[in-house]
């Protein structure tokens, strides 16, 4: 007798199911959310549309979705890299904290009181993102070295050094880095450092292009290049890449600095082109936002750039939401969570399939008028 759910033979990875399960479980999240709306007297329709109206209808919401979705691209490709090498790093907050004030050091020394006065940008850019890069990736390498030679949990050890660096940026700005006034923060950056605006009257800056590049690269090192084939068959199977005589300490410690190096290029795009001056929480909870990215994205190194700009588009528009709909802008955030849980639910559809003739189809050797009695 056929079962209205049925084990599959083997895991379904096919985009259009992957496709269709996040776009069933977004529609779901938004419908459980809309009853909120209730006890605000608000119309659901109304406020859904002011949701994404303000994000991805207009140039000026457009551009400020494109700087909420950069950092997340690239802390989400962190997270790529280094899951499915089988490192469960959790630190990228503290590598986009490092790469921020790398790049932001950088950029105060260029100042005309700097030790190393006017720079050319093109000059600048490269010495700061290969800084901030290496920066961000020993702050994260250091980890699974000590996860490959002592032991120890490397989600531990990755959440603990999150405080640190975070700690670390708070005495930069308290102190030795700090400008002259009652905030902690540092002088505004120099304008040559700035990263160029891309679109007319908006806050969009070039900043998407090294998330882009970014992306980019990080499918061709698992599409294209044995090492990306090294580095996926040592997170599905240590035991196996051993044998196949492949290091997996070693990948684990580059797979770590590739990540730590992408989420600080995170922190690099939000200095200089974003904020532009270093500041305590600067962060604001991006490396961990850019973990759910790169889930919801199924850890795949193209799908996290139109999956972080849905999310960075939200965050837009709950503002909107919020002055056009009267309901407050915290809703937002459940509908996320409840996006977040509906795409991880419907994960077991990979594994398990409904068959729906099960409800009308007879067991066998019952007649029709069996079964009508």
């Amino acid at each position: 007798m056929a079962k209205f759910i049925e084990r599959r033979l083997a895991p379904a990875n096919s985009p259009s199911l992957a496709l269709a399960t996040t776009a069933i479980a977004f529609i779901a999240a938004m419908f459980v959310t809309s009853f909120l709306f209730a006890s605000y007297h608000a119309d659901p329709l109304q406020a859904y549309f002011a949701l994404f109206h303000e994000p991805f209808a207009t140039l000026r919401g457009f551009g400020y979705a494109l700087v909420r979705a950069t950092p997340l691209v690239l802390v989400a490709l962190g997270t790529v890299v280094s899951w499915r090498s089988g490192f469960a790093y959790l630190g990228f907050e503290g590598c986009f904290v490092v790469g921020a004030a790398t790049a932001a050091f950088l950029a105060l020394s260029t100042a005309h009181a700097g030790s190393t006065g006017h720079v050319p940008f093109l000059l600048f850019i490269t010495a700061a993102t290969l800084l901030s890069f290496a920066g961000g990736g020993v702050w994260a390498a250091w980890v699974a070295l000590l996860r490959a030679r002592f032991g120890g949990n490397e989600v531990l050890i990755s959440l603990m050094s999150n405080y640190v660096a975070i700690f670390g940026l708070q005495y930069l700005v308290s102190g030795p880095m700090r400008a002259p006034g009652s905030i902690p923060e540092t002088s505004l950056l120099p304008r040559a450092t700035w990263l160029p605006f891309i679109l007319p009257g908006t806050r969009a800056h070039a900043g998407i292009f090294i998330a882009l590049l970014a992306a980019a690269s990080v499918w061709a090192l698992f599409r294209k290049m044995p090492l990306g084939y090294e580095l996926i068959v040592t997170g599905f199977n240590p035991s196996a890449a051993r044998y196949a005589g492949i290091d997996v300490s070693r990948l684990k410690i580059l797979a770590a600095f590739l990540a730590g190096g992408l989420s600080a290029l995170a922190g690099l795009t939000e200095v200089l082109g974003s904020q532009h001056r270093l500041m305590d929480g600067i962060s604001g909870g991006v490396g961990f936002v850019g973990i759910i990215v790169a889930l919801l994205a199924r850890l795949n190194p193209v799908a996290v750039i139109p999956v972080a700009l849905l999310y960075g588009g939200l965050s837009v528009g709950a503002d909107a939401m919020q002055r056009r709909a009267g309901v407050p802008s915290s809703i937002t955030f459940i509908l996320q969570s409840l996006v977040v849980a509906f795409v991880l639910a419907a994960d077991a559809l990979r594994y398990y399939r409904i068959n729906p003739s099960a409800l009308w189809q007879r067991p066998p050797g019952v007649s029709a008028g069996q079964a009508v009695e």
